[in-house]
């Protein structure tokens, strides 16, 4: 049996639930589907289940423009799952949600003007078909199945339990054991806290460090304002632009001036740490401030722990592991009982479909992107990418914005597809990468590059990086653009 529906949503995690309550406010004649793989909603909330899991961006800027966050700044994923339950029953969009459907393909005629998408279905033998007129992205960009563990020949030596944090066992006791958590990124930042009330030891160790940044759960500025008793709508937007003007400064900074924003972040590190510890070895990076995220630390938590001597950082190589722990390339070692690989995960592109587009299968590594929002040559089908360096949704209520005034537009000029296609003038442009080493250089980008679409030297052909930028450029696109196709 074949389903049909005027929009498919691929993904109902934080963005694709944005995009189904977008479609269900403004186009509420028109039907749509969220095609889940995973047995709940969240996305990276669903996924992410270890100790002390939380968001690395305030609640106020992650949080959708049209739902007031009303809690603190930096939430458990716990009261993020809340949050996103809530905007379920509130827009009614549980009928409109199908879990365990995980699209294998997607083929685009131009004949019938429609995508044909084949379904897996968890617990059933066979597949399904669902047909569209318009196919929405909304499956973030890692690969859930399988978080990013390097290759160590002689890990298969250690005799204790080995655990990536994308994969977490719900019953895993570290109480009174030896840890060692591999990484240094906010994974790690995030577990080494809440390890250490229990393990007799945790051991952060990295090969380089990371720009960290302490920052209060609750910020100042909203225990001011909690006791005036505003609106929720009042509350969240003024804690929204104090975010965003922060967050807009900070990354100023980073271009501008990087080493007073690195004197900045290593001043406010070396002050909660005990006199003479060692920062340049162990938290100072080799690259600029936001080259990489910069890990948020709740009330500088991580530091606390590393003051206790309940935690510690090494910063060294791997030189082999042994039954009992790993061996350094210094000559020292670590034992331990159980080791935490907090080494990232894989980037999977448009949730790991295959493409054709009238029967011809789509290499992204040919195509550029329009805008971060559709890809060249591709008909019909948005995507929803959030941003590295501020708040992924702040982009994701962006994309929703003008993905929702393109169908209006192909509503209105009885328009059955539209084609992002690089025209004439623009064909000779010098194609780059999806993401430039010298301006955001993260592992698990740098290790996926080969595998992306790129992008163009000139708008519209570029993915802009910056919410200050695109939150003027993305509302005042226009729809009648030369690169947009219709037809």
């Amino acid at each position: 049996m074949t389903q049909d529906f005027d929009v498919l949503i691929i993904g109902a995690g934080i963005s694709g639930l944005g995009a189904a309550r977008q479609l269900s406010q403004r186009f509420p004649d028109r039907s749509f589907c969220l095609l889940e793989a995973m047995p709940g909603f969240g996305g990276t909330w669903w996924t992410h289940r270890y100790p002390g899991a939380r968001s690395d961006s305030d609640l106020f800027t992650y949080g959708y423009g049209f739902k007031p966050w009303t809690g603190r700044a930096i939430a458990s994923a716990e009261e993020i799952r809340a949050y996103l339950d809530e905007v379920i029953a509130e827009n009614d969009l549980a009928p409109h949600i199908r879990y365990g459907h995980k699209v294998q393909s997607a083929a685009w005629s131009s004949d019938t003007h429609r995508w044909t998408l084949t379904v897996s279905r968890d617990g059933a033998g066979e597949s399904q078909t669902f047909t569209t007129a318009f196919l929405w992205i909304c499956a973030g960009y890692y690969d859930h199945d399988q978080g990013h563990t390097p290759e160590w020949p002689t890990l298969k030596d250690f005799q204790g339990q080995v655990v990536h944090p994308q994969h977490w066992p719900q019953d895993l006791s570290c109480e009174g054991r030896r840890v060692v958590v591999i990484g240094s990124g906010a994974t790690a930042a995030t577990l080494i806290p809440s390890l250490a009330e229990e393990a007799a030891h945790v051991t952060m160790l990295q090969r380089s460090p990371t720009f960290f940044s302490a920052e209060p759960w609750e910020h100042p500025l909203a225990a001011q304002l909690r006791p005036l008793h505003l609106p929720d709508d009042w509350f969240h937007e003024i804690m929204r632009r104090a975010f965003v003007a922060r967050s807009d400064e900070v990354i100023r900074l980073s271009f501008e001036q990087p080493e007073a924003l690195r004197a900045l972040l290593l001043d406010d590190v070396r002050a909660r740490l005990p006199e003479g510890y060692d920062l340049d070895r162990h938290f100072s990076p080799r690259y600029r401030p936001w080259q990489q995220r910069i890990a948020k630390v709740p009330d500088g938590d991580l530091f606390q722990a590393l003051c206790t001597g309940r935690a510690s950082v090494v910063t060294d190589t791997i030189e082999r592991f042994d039954a009992q722990g790993i061996e350094l390339a210094s000559g020292e070692r670590l034992d331990a009982d159980i080791i935490v690989t907090a080494t990232g995960f894989n980037l999977k592109l448009f949730g790991g479909i295959h493409f054709e587009v009238d029967g011809v299968p789509v290499d992204w590594r040919e195509r550029v992107t329009y805008r971060g929002l559709m890809i060249e040559g591709v008909p019909n089908m948005a995507y929803t990418q959030g941003y590295f360096r501020s708040s992924w949704t702040l982009r994701a209520d962006l994309v929703c914005d003008w993905v929702c005034r393109l169908l209006a537009h192909l509503r209105e000029q009885g328009h059955a597809m539209v084609v992002p296609t690089v025209p004439d003038a623009d064909a000779g442009m010098p194609r780059r990468p999806w993401s430039e080493a010298d301006n955001f250089n993260a592992g698990y980008v740098m290790r996926a590059q080969a595998t992306l679409f790129g992008q163009g030297d000139r708008h519209p052909w570029r993915h802009g990086l910056e919410y200050a930028e695109e939150r003027v450029i993305l509302p005042g696109a226009s729809l009648q653009d030369e690169a947009l196709v219709y037809r």
